[in-house]
């Protein structure tokens, strides 16, 4: 039986780590999380899922879009015709007000998805502060909830609606 894994959100940009009875383990930068999984899969993403992406450019990790389309077994979707499951965003710091593009992407999100929300990480060009995210999340009416490293490059953090209902 393989261990159930239990996400532990440690802070905004130290990643997440996943937690079984056989130890810790990071899921940024590392090929499978325990029980032989993908990485990815500790995002949650699972065959079946629609999936939409936007703010795709020619420097978003293109490992990662692979390994998210594996998991879904689908292409990302840009314009769907009906609710999606998630959101995939990448945002930079010249995209423009975070909260914007958070609200754009409520637009054909289902009520009980969630995005993910992928920057730079500290350090990288175009980095995006984490009092904008916290700021643009409160001004959106939404919740952050997991931060996790998905790459060498990017970083990512999940964003939900409240429980409850919109603010």
């Amino acid at each position: 039986m393989v261990p159930r894994a239990r996400l532990c959100p440690c802070s905004l940009y130290d990643g997440v780590v996943i937690r079984t009875k056989e130890g810790e383990s990071p899921v940024g930068n590392t090929p499978e999380a325990p029980g032989g999984k993908p990485a990815v899969t500790a995002l949650g993403f699972e065959p079946g899922q629609m999936v939409q992406e936007l703010g795709w450019d020619n420097d978003a990790d293109e490992t990662l879009r692979d390994a998210i389309m594996e998991a879904i077994d689908a292409d990302m979707i840009e314009d769907p015709i009906e609710a999606v499951d998630a959101v995939v965003l990448w945002w930079r710091d010249e995209d423009g007000d975070v909260a914007d593009g958070l609200v754009d992407a409520l637009r054909d999100l289902s009520q009980e998805g969630h995005i993910w929300l992928f920057t730079p990480k500290i350090g990288q060009e175009s980095h995006v502060d984490p009092t904008d995210i916290a700021e643009a999340t409160l001004a959106a009416g939404l919740v952050l909830a997991n931060p996790a490293t998905v790459s060498s490059q990017w970083q990512a953090q999940r964003i939900v609606r409240p429980k409850g209902g919109r603010r």
